[in-house]
Order: structure tokens, then C-alpha cells, then sequence
């Protein structure tokens, strides 16, 4: 059987590396963002026995052309990227890196809302055009603000306390969540989406991308948003209407957004976002971080070292733990 662990990106820590070569196993890399045949004809060449998913989609195409794959380990949080059906149905336990980029992503949250809010981007550009915009201006204070987080997993839980030591009111919203996740981390839950959206100065998504979330801040929800709203988004791009988003902004009827990961990646040049002015956006690296990408990679790969070795991983970090049913895994204490 193959040794080698296809890491779809350019790269992994050294750390991880360290780990996979010290069980054995054999890295190799993609360029970032090979996708569709690119992709396939890699995996079928290489024929992984684990993949460390970073960059692409893993979909029917690539199983069909992996038939030794026994192990994904995402690097990070967000499968949308992956067919978990089919890796359920085909008995390959798909792992996640819980928390490791937490710090990291919740700091760039915070770094969008100050850039937004305070209209950081938009002066910067001024000044450098010889513009002096300090007679007439009028700046936002967040301190006594409320913000929403859509979502409390680790990243959301991280922002909340970010935002309570700027002095924001917190408020969440995630039915999956258990009630003592809200008053351990001293949150007042919300009963509904619409009530949080309608409610708070600042929504910020750390929600999964699924059928459930796809698009779930449309035009409805923008329309019940305040017009001094901002709208952070450092989870996935597919949880917003992008056109819808656009329209709002364009008309004022929220303040503005900023945003750290789109629906298609990079965004087509003909986007509507690249000419709004209320917008603060980053390509996706709110998680890329020197100290982010070693605590995923470590997590990353030791996931894989722990499942081909047959020894036990945390469930929680198991996306399909029914896929470790199948008769191929041996589990030991």
C-alpha cells in the first residue's frame, strides 16, 4: 500500500512534514487551487493513502482515482470542500483541525470590523491621493455597540472575547450549541437568526457552509439588518447572497462589510465588490498565520498518523465517525 500523504497546497509546517516522515509516510504536494484534472491525474498518479485537504475540491472524481485512501484530515475547519457522503459511504473518516486557527481567524474578524468601522482603507487612500478628510468627518465608536455571531464554535467563542474587552454587548445565535456554551463564555443566546440580525449593530459569521447555511444572509436578512450595520464574514463566502450584499451596500442600506472569503475564489473581475467603497475585503487568510498554520498542520497530520496507526481520535474532530465503522479500521485504547 502507499506511503505517500497528498497535501492539495503548495506547502505544509515544517512541524507536520516532521511528523508524517517520522511514521513513515510521504508528502507531496500540489500547486494551490489545482482542481477538475488537475487534481485527479495527480491523485491518480500519486495514489494517496491519506489526503491533508488545503486547496481544491475531493469529490467522486478523486475517490474513483484513490483507491488506497484510507484518511482526509482537513487543514482547518471547513469541508464544504469535501464530499462527505462519499467518504462516509466509502468507510474514510474525514478529520478536522478543531480550533487551531481560532486566535488567528477571530483577531482577523476584529481586524475587518476596526478596518470598516473606523474607515481605515478609505483614508489611508486619500491621504495617499493628497486629500486632508479630517474637516467633516464623523467616526464610529464601537464601545457600547452589540454585535451578533452567527454560529459559536471555537472562532466565534474566541471573537466574543475580543469584542467584550472593546466593550461590545455579545449576542450569538446556533441551535447545535449546547445552553452551557453560552453562559461558560458569558453570551446571551438569541432565540432566531431574524432576531439577531435585526438586533445587533454588527453580525459576524463563524458559521459552516452546508445546505442548511448556504446563502443564509439574504436580501430578506439584509433588509432586516440596522443601516449602521456591518457584516463581517471570516468563514465561508457561500453563507452570503453576494448580490444581494452588493445591493445593499450600494444603496446605504447597511454602513458596509468586510469580508475574508467569497463564493468564487478570487472573486470574477467583473464583481460588483471591487467598486464599493463600504467594502474592506482580504483573500482569505484570517487563519494564515505562521502560528495558525503550525497548530492546523501539527493537527492536521498527527490525525493521520493517529488513524493509519489504528489508535483513537478525538470524535469531535471526526466529521463522519460512522465511516470508522467500517471492517478497515482496527481501534485500540
Amino acid at each position: 500500500m502507499s506511503s505517500t500523504v497528498l497535501i492539495t497546497g503548495p506547502n505544509l509546517a515544517p512541524a507536520a512534514v516532521e511528523l508524517l516522515e517520522a511514521a513513515n509516510l510521504i508528502p507531496a504536494y500540489l500547486p494551490a487551487y489545482s482542481q477538475g484534472d488537475d487534481l485527479v491525474n495527480a491523485v491518480r498518479k500519486l495514489q494517496p493513502v491519506a489526503i491533508i485537504s488545503r486547496m481544491g475540491r475531493i469529490d467522486n472524481a478523486v475517490f474513483e482515482a484513490a483507491p488506497d485512501l484510507r484518511v482526509i484530515s482537513k487543514h482547518g475547519v471547513g469541508v464544504d470542500n469535501i464530499d462527505i457522503p462519499q467518504a462516509s459511504t466509502r468507510g474514510i473518516p474525514v478529520l478536522v483541525a478543531t480550533g487551531a486557527n481560532a486566535v488567528s481567524v477571530a483577531e482577523h474578524a476584529m481586524a475587518l470590523l476596526f478596518a470598516v468601522a473606523k474607515r481605515v482603507v478609505s483614508l489611508d487612500r486619500g491621504l495617499r491621493d493628497g486629500r486632508w478628510e479630517k474637516p467633516g468627518f464623523a467616526g464610529c465608536e464601537l464601545s457600547g455597540s452589540s454585535i451578533g455571531l452567527i454560529g459559536f464554535g471555537a472562532i466565534a467563542r474566541q471573537t466574543a472575547i475580543y469584542c467584550k474587552a472593546f466593550g461590545l454587548e455579545v449576542f450569538a445565535y446556533d441551535p447545535y450549541c449546547p445552553v452551557e456554551a453560552f453562559s461558560a463564555n458569558e453570551v446571551a443566546p438569541l432565540e432566531s437568526l431574524d432576531a439577531l440580525v435585526s438586533r445587533c449593530d454588527i453580525i459576524s459569521l463563524h458559521s459552516p457552509l452546508n445546505s442548511q447555511t448556504r446563502n443564509i444572509i439574504n436580501a430578506e436578512r439584509l433588509a432586516l439588518m440596522k443601516p449602521n450595520a456591518i457584516l463581517i464574514n471570516t468563514a465561508r463566502g457561500g453563507l452570503i447572497d453576494e448580490a444581494a450584499l452588493a445591493a445593499a451596500l450600494a444603496q446605504g442600506r447597511i454602513a458596509g462589510a468586510g469580508l475574508d472569503s467569497f463564493a468564487q475564489e478570487p472573486p470574477a473581475t467583473d464583481h460588483p465588490f471591487w467598486s464599493e467603497p463600504r467594502l474592506v475585503m482580504t483573500p482569505h487568510i484570517g487563519g494564515v498565520t505562521a502560528a495558525a498554520n503550525a497548530r492546523v498542520g501539527i493537527q492536521a497530520a498527527q490525525g493521520i498518523v493517529d488513524i493509519l496507526a489504528g489508535r483513537k481520535v478525538d470524535p469531535a474532530r471526526i466529521v463522519n465517525f460512522s465511516a470508522l465503522s467500517q471492517p478497515i479500521f482496527t481501534h485500540t485504547a
